[in-house]
């Protein structure tokens, strides 16, 4: 009885190794389709917006709120220079204000007395050569230095308003003058503090902390990543197939690639004279793989190209191997690795392959990692 257990195990072993291995993968037809309406633009992924934050004034960077990745909520402190001589000039500036404010004030005063209490009238009370009582003076001398021409009351009455008030004007300006100077040195002090303009990230910082710094110097790059765009330079023959809010194709740099539809968000006005394109966004949808600078294709209407028949296969076949891609091709009950050179993405989530296939092969689907090892490879055939 021991004898014909052992040789029941020695069976089901080797009954196991002599499945074919086409009956333990999935399988697909490299079937044949005809494409060749789009043309492929390359382009690159870029933030939804972003801006350089620069230096406003001259200065010694005191404080960085963060590094490259740190996301930050609008209005929060990303960059601080230093403005210790900023903060003196703004003490003389208020101490210039109150000084203008007191002289303001004398100036109003001696203006109101100038009005009720006239300077010509103050000007009796001092003793004459009559030597009689100031009424007397009042009723006979000022008559009589007016006929004669050698004073006008009125003249000197509107002369002594109009000197007080010149003098409250003066003070009045030199009072403007000191908020306005305020007003100068706290723009100074803001420029010194720059803050987050947005919701963001910072996507490069390009001082440290303890750099001197100039007017205009760039500080950081800060960029909305939430949502992505692709940013393609498209040929002009292409662009009038091209629209506002429309939907195309994009393949995504990630992986063997990812297959999304992006809109036409922006397309240029004016093309570039020396390439002969027009600069396009594609809004991409929230959450997609990858991030700023990644390689994307777009593939645009081209009702100009020739239609032909190329091979396709699910990407999901696609493995890599290297820097090259390939597939798993079943031949005489054995996966054989072929590389292949991808196209573009059709739909069903397939890709057309340009190179490496003919058509009608079977392709393993979601090949797994050891495969390699039990299949061969073409090269060795």
């Amino acid at each position: 009885m021991a004898d014909l257990k052992h040789l029941s195990v020695a069976l089901v072993v080797a009954a196991s190794f002599a499945t074919p291995a086409a009956a333990q993968e999935k399988l697909a037809i490299a079937e044949v389709m005809q494409v060749g309406d789009a043309a492929v633009v390359g382009g690159t992924v870029v933030p939804y917006k972003e801006v350089v934050l620069a230096a406003q004034t001259p200065g010694l960077v005191r404080f960085i709120a963060g590094r490259e990745g740190d996301t930050f909520r609008s209005n929060t402190l990303l960059v601080q220079i230093d403005d210790d001589d900023l903060q003196a000039r703004r003490r003389a500036s208020v101490a210039e204000i109150t000084a203008a404010q007191n002289a303001q004030s004398n100036a109003r005063i001696q203006y109101s007395r100038e009005l009720i209490s006239p300077t010509i009238n103050r000007n009796l009370t001092r003793p004459t050569g009559f030597g009689v009582p100031s009424m007397f003076d009042y009723f006979m001398s000022r008559p009589m230095s007016n006929f004669t021409g050698q004073s006008n009351t009125w003249v000197e009455r509107y002369a002594d308003l109009h000197t007080q008030s010149n003098a409250f004007s003066e003070a009045s300006g030199r009072l403007a003058r000191a908020w306005a100077s305020l007003e100068e040195i706290d723009t100074k002090i803001r420029d010194a503090r720059l803050a987050a303009p947005f919701d963001g990230v910072i996507v490069a910082k390009l001082v440290e902390v303890g750099d001197t710094v100039q007017p205009g110097q760039a500080l950081l790059r800060f960029a909305y990543v939430d949502y992505l765009r692709i940013q393609a330079e498209v040929p002009v023959r292409l662009v009038a197939s091209l629209e506002r809010g429309m939907f195309v194709p994009a393949r995504l740099d990630v992986g063997t690639g990812i297959i999304v539809n992006a809109r036409v968000s922006q397309i240029y006005p004016i093309a570039d004279q020396s390439r002969h394109t027009v600069t396009v966004k594609f809004d991409l949808p929230r959450g997609v793989p990858g991030g700023p600078g990644m390689y994307a294709e777009i593939r645009v209407p081209d009702a100009a190209s020739q239609a032909k028949q190329v091979p396709t296969v699910p990407r999901r076949a696609l493995v890599q191997r290297g820097s090259l891609l390939g597939v798993y091709v079943m031949r005489d009950g054995e996966p054989t690795l072929r590389l292949v050179r991808v196209g573009s993405a059709t739909e069903g989530d397939r890709v057309t392959i340009i190179s490496g296939l003919k058509g009608g092969e079977q392709v393993v689907v979601d090949p797994p990692r050891d495969l390699g090892n039990r299949g061969k490879s073409a090269e060795e055939e």
